[in-house]
């Protein structure tokens, strides 16, 4: 194999994984908008189309005896309370949407949203050729004192 025909066979999949990552990049990135900005303007459709029915979000909290419990919602939960309202009372200046894509490999990726009172880490998943949302765990932000 010669050298200029070893280069060609080496750049084309790196071209072609490189337009596949820009686009499931948007994808990825859009889903992650949907359910934030969803969430604030208590647009129930916007929600749900960002996750996959059966989404679990999980947060990890401390009883009073110090020990450690995992509350946990589902799309159901989720979509409900954005068309109940949402956040639709985080005033304008505080709402935050800002979104880190981590990773993507295949049909799975990871990403952050650092949002007004907390963080989302979200594993997303492209079903039927559409990125949604699977799994969050998230994390309150520390209160001030």
């Amino acid at each position: 194999m010669t050298p200029r025909l070893l280069l060609v066979l080496l750049a084309f999949p790196l071209a072609a994984l490189q337009a596949q990552t820009a686009a499931d990049s948007a994808g990825i990135r859009q889903a992650a908008l949907d359910y934030i900005d969803g969430y604030y303007a208590g647009d129930a459709a916007r929600m749900e189309r960002a996750l996959h029915p059966e989404l679990a979000k999980r947060i990890v909290r401390t009883n009073e005896r110090g020990r450690s419990q995992l509350g946990q919602m589902s799309a159901m939960t989720l979509v409900q309370g954005t068309r109940d309202g949402g956040g639709k009372d985080t005033p304008a200046a505080e709402r935050r949407n800002d979104v880190t894509i981590f990773d993507v490999y295949g049909k799975s990726a990871s990403a952050k949203i650092y949002a007004s009172g907390w963080v989302d880490y979200l594993h997303l998943a492209k079903w039927n050729g559409r990125w949604v949302i699977v799994n969050v765990l998230w994390e309150l932000h520390p209160r001030s004192p």
